[in-house]
């Protein structure tokens, strides 16, 4: 967690830190849309979340959304595709986060899963109304092998990306935010 006092400030370096992330979400969505709902984004915002906090996580969810739709496509997907993340970091933020401590590495890999298909569902929410609301269920079954290969994809990312994004993370709030105080 960010100290108080800079929390609110957007410094030099927490601007260049949220500019990386959103590259590394907006260049691993551009070299994986070969891999449906397979990339790391959302375990980036996971892991974003729950080291600098929910409000960094959403500037990231947005712009990467944003920046990669521009080459892959704008449309109505868009606003569902950033309400959709909106949800999981805040889920993450407001549940997971005060009991991460207590939650095992491996909870957290499910946990990650689990936002795939949360994520999809919302999209599926958010969409329905452009497909009739009565055809809320179908779209959203039709759905569901693409929300497993987001689940499956998200395990393995955060299996990978979790060891190594926590600790470079925890490093930069260290040398930046002279307290040191990361939950």
């Amino acid at each position: 967690m960010l100290h108080n006092k800079s929390a609110g400030k957007l410094s030099i370096q927490r601007i260049t830190l949220l500019a990386f992330l959103t590259a590394l979400c907006q260049v691993s969505r551009q070299l994986l849309q070969f891999l449906p709902n397979v990339q790391p984004v959302t375990v980036i915002l996971i892991i974003l979340t729950l080291t600098l906090g929910i409000s960094d996580a959403l500037i990231v969810a947005v712009l990467s959304i944003l920046l990669s739709n521009m080459t892959l496509g704008m449309g109505v997907w868009t606003i569902a595709q950033i309400l959709s993340f909106f949800v999981v970091v805040l889920v993450t933020g407001l549940v997971i986060k005060p009991i991460l401590k207590k939650i095992p590495f491996v909870l957290m890999v499910f946990y990650a899963g689990f936002t795939g298909y949360l994520y999809g569902f919302v999209i599926s929410l958010v969409q329905a109304p452009f497909f009739g609301i009565q055809n809320f269920w179908i779209y959203y079954a039709s759905g569901i092998p693409f929300d497993t290969m987001h689940a499956v994809g998200n395990s393995g990312f955060y299996l990978i990306l979790a060891p190594i994004l926590f600790p470079l993370l925890k490093k930069f709030l260290n040398k930046y935010y002279s307290n040191g105080d990361w939950k």
